[in-house]
């Protein structure tokens, strides 16, 4: 027994091995997922439409012609703004959707836990 609490020979680094890599598997599965995703956001009505990938990399940026007031470049940096940020709020949600599952190391056999 080790001061931890479990017995160190109990435990079979083969299989901790294998799902280590099984994880490691399904994140870059998920992550070339996410870069090859598209998620837009608009503001302004639809005067503004940001794109950015999955992984939150803005992509494009479509701006109405009516929202270009030459007097007023105030309101169209916040709308630029805006569709940025709603964009990458829903990359954001999608990753997280994407993203495999953590496991609980907590309660992982053999560790007594």
């Amino acid at each position: 027994m080790s001061d931890f609490g479990f017995d160190p020979s109990s435990l079979n680094i083969g299989d901790l091995l294998s799902q280590a890599q099984a994880m490691q598997d399904q994140l870059e599965q998920a992550q070339a997922e996410l870069a090859g995703m598209s998620v837009t956001g608009t503001a302004g009505g639809g005067l503004v439409t940001a794109t950015v990938s999955g992984t939150g990399e803005l992509t494009g940026l479509v701006i109405a012609p009516e929202a270009a007031d030459p007097s007023d470049t105030e309101t169209l940096a916040d709308l630029v703004l805006a569709a940025v940020r709603d964009a990458t709020t829903k990359a954001m949600d999608v990753a997280r959707a994407t993203m495999p599952a953590m496991p609980d190391l907590g309660s992982m056999p053999g560790l007594g836990m």
